[in-house]
């Protein structure tokens, strides 16, 4: 039986998946993933990543489920952001679950699903308490900035509406 390229490339994309996944905390980007599954399968395209991979990460997502393995293309990541953004919507399809609009509530979903892909690789670098799910390091450093740019306002006197102090006291009402 002949394979299509997209099945070829979806079972390049698993084997590499499964080596990311052997790493803890490895992500991998959508055009390196690109580049390397036409290195191994021998499949070459000249169409750009974003046409191709998706389509080959689709078939992947079914066979995690189908196979009982966490979903790897979680593993996948946007060079730019550092997020699993929409194509992450394939997994969630695949396991019978609603799309997440949210797109934090999406990559705290995909960092489960990762953390769960080092546990059943048994990852090198897996703490022994079986590890935390993480956001990408990129998108980590996204959120720190944005929350540093934007502090929570600060806790008011509810009598007299001046700033409570660090502990919590008013300063001129006591």
């Amino acid at each position: 039986m002949h394979m299509t390229d997209r099945e070829v490339w979806a079972e390049a994309a698993f084997e590499i998946l499964s080596g990311v996944a052997g790493r803890y905390h490895a992500v991998m980007e959508y055009a390196e993933l690109g580049a390397e599954i036409q290195e191994r399968s021998g499949v070459p395209t000249k169409s750009p990543v974003h046409n191709w991979v998706p389509g080959a990460l689709r078939v992947v997502a079914a066979r995690c489920v189908t196979e009982g393995v966490p979903p790897l293309t979680s593993l996948v990541v946007r060079k730019d952001s550092g997020m699993v953004g929409d194509g992450y919507d394939a997994v969630l399809t695949a396991t019978g679950a609603d799309p997440i609009d949210d797109e934090i509530q999406r990559e705290k979903h995909a960092a489960q699903s990762r953390l769960a892909c080092y546990q059943w690789a048994n990852a090198d670098g897996l703490p022994a308490d079986g590890g935390h799910p993480a956001l990408t390091p990129k998108l980590a450093a996204s959120v720190a900035r944005k929350a540093k740019a934007n502090p929570p306002p600060p806790k008011v006197c509810p009598k007299c509406n001046m700033a409570l102090l660090p502990i919590g006291i008013c300063d001129s009402c006591g």
